[in-house]
């Protein structure tokens, strides 16, 4: 992936894991929720990644699409999260979503919290 601009992007893989969670919830033909990420302090290298899906966009959201797929993040978390992309795995090595943030400086090994 290469970013052409300050962003939030998915893989092709997460995307339509992504569409797969969202027909679960009931939710895919409601075009008012979208896939909200995030980041919350904790996790053993300091902060930890939050994935939801939302249907409220508030004042200082940052609101991105890529692949179809509507991306919406806090501000705050956006600072931690520029250009990075989403992406999900179902290796043998572990299943689920990872982030691939050129903004980390050392993750943990579980892949679900960082630092910067």
């Amino acid at each position: 992936m290469v970013a052409t601009d300050n962003g939030i992007y998915i893989s092709d893989k997460a995307k339509e894991k992504v569409i797969h969670l969202m027909q679960e919830a009931g939710v895919e033909n409601e075009p008012n929720y979208f896939l909200r990420v995030g980041v919350v302090g904790g996790g053993c290298s300091g902060l930890s990644y939050k994935l939801d899906f939302d249907n409220e966009v508030k004042p200082m959201d940052q609101v991105f699409e890529d692949k179809g797929i509507k991306i919406v993040t806090d501000l705050k978390s956006f600072l931690y999260l520029v250009n990075t992309e989403l992406e999900f795995s179902d290796g043998l090595n572990g299943k689920g979503f990872f982030f691939n943030n050129p903004n980390a400086s050392r993750s943990c090994g579980c892949g679900d919290s960082f630092a910067v």
